[in-house]
Formats: C-alpha cells, structure tokens, sequence
C-alpha cells in the first residue's frame, strides 16, 4: 500500500526532534506534506550586484576585499567594528555593530561578501550579514526563502529542515493536476513547483513555480464548490415553489413604489429558482439602499403562497425590528402572519412565539441569531434569507439551513464587489446584482474636512436642525480608551448636549440594553431627537428618512465599506442629504480612503478602491465568509487566474469522465477528503 505524505509525519525528517515536533504544532505543521507545503512569505536577495547599478539606501549584496585594518570601538556593552574593503574599484567604509568577534577575522587581502545598506554619500555600508568565501558559502548568489517563524524555530533551522524533507520525501510528491491542463498552460510539475518555491535557483524558476501553485490553490478552490453546486442540483431535493406569476403580481402591484429594471430581473431570476426542484443558493448584493428588502419579502410571499414558512436572519435588534415592521406594513392586506424572535423575546412570550412557529402560525420568522438555537422548530420553512452575510459566520448560516428539508437560500450583502468577482469567489452561489439607484434616491454630497473644522459643521448641523431635519454623529468608540486618540461617544454627547441646549441629543452605543436602543430609535424615528450620537450600530439597515447630515468623527479609523454604509444612512427621504469626514490621517491609506469616499457615491466602485487599499483577506472578512486563506495565491493580484480556473472546474465537473477517469482519480479522492459528497463542504 503506498503511503502519503498526510500521512507521515514530521518527525520523520531527519535532526526533527520530539521537542521540535511540538514547536512546529504551532505553526500548524504536523505531517510532511504540511512541512512541504509551509511556503515562504518573501524572499531575501542575497544575488551579487554592483555598486553601479545601486540606488542609495538600498539594500545590496556584494562581493569586496578587506584592504585595511579594522577599527573596533566599544560603548559599554556595544560596539561598531569598521574596516576599509574595495569593491568595484570603490573604495567603502564597512560598518558591523555589535559583532566585535569578527575583528580577528577581518584581515587585509581576503574576500568577503557582505550584504546591507547602501550608503552612496558617504561610500559606506552598514553590514547586516557577512560571509567569507573561502570558508564555503551558504547564501550568497542565491534567494533565500524568509518564512513565518518564532519562538525556538529560527530561519536558518527552518530553512535546513524543509531541504531535508525535500531530499528524504520529495520524489514522493504526487502529481494531482490532469495533464490536459498542465500541458494547456505549460506548468512545471507539482513536485518542481514545491522544491522551488522553498529553494528558487533563480526568479524564473521562483516565477513559474509560484505561477504552477496560484493556478492548483485556486482551481482546487473552485473545484470544490463547483463540484458541490453540481451534486447539490443533481440531487433534486430542494422544495419546488408554485406559486404562479398572477399572484406574486398582485403582491409587487400592491407595493407604494414602482420596482426598479434591476429589481425586475433579480425577481425573475430568483422566482425561476424556486420552482426549480434543487435547493436554490443565490447571492442577492445590491447597493446601500439598492431595495435588496424588498426583493426579500417577494421570495418570503412566494414561499408562504406555496404552502411554507420563510425566515430573515439578521445581524443586529434594531433592524431585526424594522424589517419585522416594514414586512407587516406589505403583508397586511394578504394575511401573512410575522412574528421576531430575538434574545429580548423572553418567558412566556417566547414560548407562545416558538409553539406557534412550529404549529404553522407563523408564516415568516424575523430576528437575530436567535433563530438558530435549539428549541426553535418551523413547521415547513421553504425559504431562508440571511441579510448582511458577512456579518454571520459559515456554520451559523448553515444552521437555518437545516431547521427546513433543503429550503431555498437567498443570501443578501450591501458591501458589493465587483459582479465577476462575486461570480468567481462565491462559486457555489448564484449571484444576482442591483446596479440601480430607486426612483427618487437623491444623491449625497461628502466632504472630507480637518478636526479644526469642528466648528464649522457644528453650525452645518444647526442649519440642517433649524430646517426641521435630523442628524447622525458617529463615533468609534463608546467611552475613553488609553490606547487610541479618537472620539468616543460618550464624551461627544456630553459635549454636543452643550452646544447644542435648544435640540434633543440622543446617545445610541452596543453597551445599551435591546430596550435602551429601540426607545433611542423610536425617539429618532419620530423626530423627538434630533442629533443622535452613535457608534456604529446604526450602520446596517436603520431607515428614518427625515435625517439628511451624517458627520463620522475620525473617520479615518473606518474602512471604506463601513464608512459607505454608514453614509447610506441618509439620503433616504426627499431632502438633498451630506455625508461629512472629519479625520486627520497620518497614512497615505487613511488618506486614499478619505478621498475615495469623496469622489464616487457608487458602491461597486467604492468596493472595488477598497479592495485595492485593504486587500482580499481582510475585505471578505475571510474567517467569516468561508473563503480560505490561500497559502500562494491572492485573490485580488491572481483574479485573472481565478477566473480561468472557475471556467476549467465548470467544464470538468458537467463532463461525465470526470466522474470515472482514472485520469481524475486524485482529483476525486480530493474532493472526497474535502466531503464534498456527504453535501459538508458548506456547513
């Protein structure tokens, strides 16, 4: 029987001792195929260069010879240690501290190589590394890989040890690309790629191999979900709605408002799921206020109209009581029954919630992750619709899934990105987009000014008041912290509730019971406050469409999307509507955020900058969305590559040889590793 590399482990490699072992446990290593795969994150340069083709201040290795006597001088317990040497028929000063045991060796006519800083000005080098040739050398000449290291485990033990896995184990690394593809794209072996990856002789190799593994990380990737959303259809097990198009027509007629060309199509492609007899899995994303809430009640009418019961999870009370508020007000006239369950919803009327939830009384349950627990049954729950779903973990998600036989899953974000690269990273998902603005949104002017301008949007914000609009003041934090210099919520209420005697200042921040904070909203709400301070509670879904000024102090400290949703807070009335930053950023990040957000009021693009700036990881909120942390590849700078490999995996996973080739086999026993057959890879 032949023996895998998961299933050796890294004991097994030469000078590993039991100690050792344990240490590289923390990094996640345990077998050799985890040793091989512990990539490094950059690489050191140590290839010979000359002085010529140097800028200054660069760091540089080259080759020189010792042509003077060294110089040690001594403060206390440190030292510097310089020495004459030629290089390129210059003349350099080089310059050691702290490394006064190398005087001894540092005699005049022998070679040397030294690797630091450049110092042109002065024709000097500050040394951070040095070594003689004629005693063998290890580094220069070459690229050293610099891996992710701490505690007893240093580089250099790093670096020894994965070359002896390499030598020991690496004729046994299996090949788990087809060869169809790696003849498409010309790429180097699976075993070439990792050894060199770890031991690059030069920056082609380093190029082709790092190219070979994005390409194996990202379509492995898309392999699984593509594979997942194929046995997902063939299995025919989802619910089939009936609900027939005069009905849900009577519903969209019944509606104050004219829905939108995007909110047409997205209906269509979403009531074309549910009828179908696979479990629909869509993705709904849309712009801050694009109208993604209605599209939701559509798709709970067409469920409860077939005979089944829908359910909306979202992140936080306060919306979990608008939405309840706003499907009611649509509901009414056709009978539909909503109730909310949220960890406020206590005693006796929690039990009578949850009994008449699961006798069928119910039609469409609201709340927060108090759907998920335990004692919370449906009767027939046909469709699940998760707002905000990068604010809910994968295994909650799945949760609510199972409370139903396969229902249909609508999942709906306001933090939009680009549709192809939602098609692409959401593999499993359909996605359906709104791109438009609803008739009579107004645009919203931002403005980014200095904290010294405190005092002119104080009298922006009296104006505004005096006309009989409202306000937000957000904050990012609650109360005074040591450790940052930002506003804080309390002390600005205190402080607006000064300047501000003859308005209502109201205070809205996480600490505050649920009851506190709907008492708070309802107050704004009704225009009984009329400047509300706030953390950023308020920035998913609160609607009061009288309030036209959001001013965010230190806004720097927000990312883009944060600072867009919470932008998205105003303009929702018929009133011309500002958005202003108050930040001083000492970044050109900080920077480059402030003047994004000035000059595009369009969340795709707004998501598309913040992208750059932040990066992939960070922006899908990775822990949370179910995208992986890819060991090679980067979802933003490799996305050509990604979408190639979704077309691949699309192509593969229809073709009926796919599912019998010995040529796929590893593919396969890949995909069974993942379970992707038990229908796991999602929960």
């Amino acid at each position: 029987m032949n023996i895998s590399l998961e299933q050796i482990t890294v004991r097994q490699v030469n000078g590993v001792s039991a100690l050792k072992e344990g240490e590289l446990h923390a990094f996640g290593v345990y077998t050799i195929l985890d040793l091989l795969e512990y990539f490094p994150f950059r690489y050191e340069d140590y290839r010979l260069r000359s002085l010529i083709e140097v800028k200054d201040g660069e760091k540089i290795t080259v080759q020189a010879k010792i042509v003077g006597l060294p110089v040690l001088q001594r403060y206390g317990k440190k030292s510097r240690l310089t020495c004459k040497m030629m290089v390129d028929d210059w003349m350099v000063t080089a310059t050691w501290f702290n490394r006064h045991y190398l005087k001894e060796q540092l005699t005049s006519g022998r070679e040397i190589i030294l690797t630091g800083k450049w110092d042109q000005r002065r024709s000097q080098m500050t040394v951070l590394d040095s070594e003689f040739p004629d005693k063998g050398t290890q580094r220069s000449g070459s690229l050293q890989p610099v891996y992710s290291v701490g505690g007893n485990i240093t580089q250099g033990w790093m670096r020894k040890t994965i070359g002896k896995a390499l030598d020991q184990y690496g004729e046994m690394i299996p090949e788990i690309l087809p060869q169809e593809i790696m003849r498409r794209y010309k790429l180097v072996s699976r075993k070439q790629a990792i050894r060199h990856l770890h031991q690059p002789g030069d920056i082609e190799e380093g190029k082709q191999a790092r190219r070979r593994m994005v390409y194996e990380e990202l379509f492995l990737f898309q392999l699984k979900l593509q594979a997942y959303r194929n046995i997902n259809r063939k299995r025919n097990s989802g619910i089939v709605h009936t609900t027939d198009n005069a009905t849900i027509r009577e519903f969209v007629r019944s509606l104050p408002f004219e829905l939108t060309n995007a909110q047409k199509q997205v209906e269509l492609e979403i009531l074309k799921d549910m009828r179908e007899p696979y479990s629909m899995n869509r993705l709904l994303q849309g712009d801050v206020g694009s109208g993604k809430t209605v599209i939701a009640a559509i798709a709970l009418f067409a469920t409860v109209r077939s005979g089944h019961q829908g359910a909306l999870m979202v992140p936080t009370e306060i919306l979990a009581e608008q939405h309840m508020r706003s499907l009611q007000r649509m509901f009414e006239p056709f009978d539909i029954t909503v109730g909310m369950l949220t960890s406020s919803v206590t005693g006796r009327k929690r039990k009578d919630l949850l009994a008449s939830l699961q006798m069928g009384m119910i039609d469409i349950l609201v709340g927060t992750h108090a759907l998920i627990q335990d004692e919370v049954y449906f009767r027939s729950l046909g469709v699940v619709v998760t707002d905000e779903q990068h604010r809910f973990g994968v295994n909650q998600r799945s949760i609510l899934r199972r409370k139903g036989f396969d229902p249909d899953v609508l999942t709906m974000t306001a933090t939009p990105i680009p549709r192809t690269l939602a098609i692409t990273a959401f593999g499993d998902m359909d996605v359906s987009t709104i791109a438009e603005r609803p008739k009579g949104r107004k645009p919203i002017s931002t403005y980014w000014v200095k904290h010294n301008m405190m005092d002119r949007v104080k009298g922006f914000i009296a104006r505004e008041i005096d006309q009989g609009r409202q306000a937000y003041l957000i904050c990012p934090l609650i109360e005074e912290s040591d450790k940052l210099d930002v506003q804080n919520a309390i002390d600005l209420y205190i402080q607006m509730d000064q300047d501000f005697p003859n308005y209502k200042v109201g205070l809205l921040h996480g600490r505050m019971s649920a009851a506190e904070k709907e008492e708070t909203m309802r107050h704004f709400y009704s225009n009984d406050i009329q400047l509300l301070v706030s953390t950023t509670v308020v920035e998913v879904g609160v609607d009061v469409p009288n309030a036209t000024l959001m001013i965010i102090m230190d806004a720097d400290r927000f990312g883009l999307s944060q600072l867009h949703q919470l932008r998205g807070r105003v303009g929702r009335g018929e009133h011309a509507s500002f958005c202003i930053l108050i930040a001083d950023p000492k970044s050109e990040n900080g920077q480059e955020r402030m003047r994004a957000m000035t000059e595009t009021e369009d969340g795709f693009e707004v998501s598309r900058r913040d992208l750059e700036i932040r990066g992939p990881g960070e922006f899908f909120g990775t822990k949370q969305s179910g995208l992986p942390e890819f060991k090679v590849a980067d979802m933003m700078s490799d996305y050509e590559v990604l979408e190639i490999a979704r077309v691949d995996a699309v192509k593969l996973v229809s073709n009926e040889f796919f599912w019998t080739s010995p040529e796929y086999a590893a593919l396969r026993d890949y995909l069974e590793r993942q379970q992707v057959f038990q229908g796991e890879l999602m929960d």
